[in-house]
């Protein structure tokens, strides 16, 4: 249990409020990190107990966000993390801050008060105060990142960086690809719609078309002219040049739909080309055929 203990990934994410903690929270969600925000500190060691159940093999790692907002959280937060390695886990602080005028922009934009303003200060020195009561705290964060100049999309970049899977080179961004017909509805969820109805048509060969683009010889017969190949050669071309824009612009999701008069030849045997490419190249992928069987 210490050996697995240690190799569990475990992040403590806090520092000054209006910094961007909940966005860093929802990045490390995204990463497939099991992820509680608002948690007494206290309680720490007791919630990340819980990976060692089963049930949460699926998770990469726990992410925390433990802040100021608890009011013993100054009182806890080093015994918690020193009880945490006693037990064997090796927690990662990471610790987020801005400048004290971005930090006031911020809230004077979201219009809620900020925590220690309950202690009866205005605004800025609640601030101020909050950066000198954690300033011991973050002299110990394993990372800091300074979110003034950040948007979420920035921020989302430099977690995914450093805590996305470097040992088997595994990538933020998931793509979804999915054929579908014109007939029956265009995916609302996709980015990009590729209309292949150009293509040759098997539904009008006898032997082909109670098939589906899943049979070898439906998709040999899409692909058979030399047209046909070409589009597919450049279709991927295209895509392989999108997704490092897209990785590199902090998204995690992608969705590539295909379309084709029904959603049974064309579009399913485009898809399943498409789909094999992108996981061939290390890009986690999901394909969908979900009018395959309709009529």
């Amino acid at each position: 249990m210490p050996e697995a203990r240690a190799s569990s990934r475990l992040c403590v994410i806090t520092g000054l409020s209006g910094s961007g903690k909940s966005t860093a929270m929802q990045v490390f969600e995204d990463l497939m990190y099991f992820t509680v925000d608002g948690l007494p500190a206290r309680m720490a060691p007791e919630m990340v107990n819980l990976m060692s159940r089963p049930s949460m093999a699926h998770f990469k790692g726990i992410a925390l966000g433990l802040d100021i907002r608890q009011s013993a959280f100054l009182n806890e937060i080093d015994d918690v993390l020193d009880e945490l390695r006693r037990q064997g886990f090796k927690p990662q602080l990471i610790f987020l801050e801005a400048e004290t005028s971005e930090i006031m922009r911020r809230y004077a934009t979201t219009r809620r008060p900020h925590p220690l303003e309950r202690e009866g200060v205005g605004l800025e020195s609640a601030v101020l105060m909050e950066r000198k009561r954690l300033s011991q705290l973050r002299s110990q964060a394993d990372m800091v990142i300074n979110t003034t100049k950040y948007s979420i999309h920035d921020l989302r970049r430099v977690i995914q960086k450093r805590f996305r899977d470097g040992e088997n080179n595994a990538r933020a961004l998931r793509v979804f690809v999915t054929s579908f017909g014109f007939k029956h509805r265009v995916p609302k969820e996709a980015d990009y719609v590729f209309d292949l109805r150009f293509l040759p048509n098997p539904y009008f060969v006898s032997e082909l078309k109670e098939k589906t683009g899943l049979d070898q010889d439906v998709a040999d017969y899409v692909f058979a002219t030399p047209k046909a190949r070409e589009f597919l050669n450049k279709l991927e071309d295209l895509i392989f040049f999108i997704l490092p824009l897209m990785e590199s612009e902090g998204r995690y999701r992608l969705t590539l739909a295909f379309g084709c008069t029904g959603g049974h030849h064309r579009s399913v045997a485009v898809a399943e080309a498409v789909g094999r490419a992108i996981s061939q190249a290390g890009y986690p992928t999901t394909i969908e055929h979900p009018h395959l069987e309709l009529g």
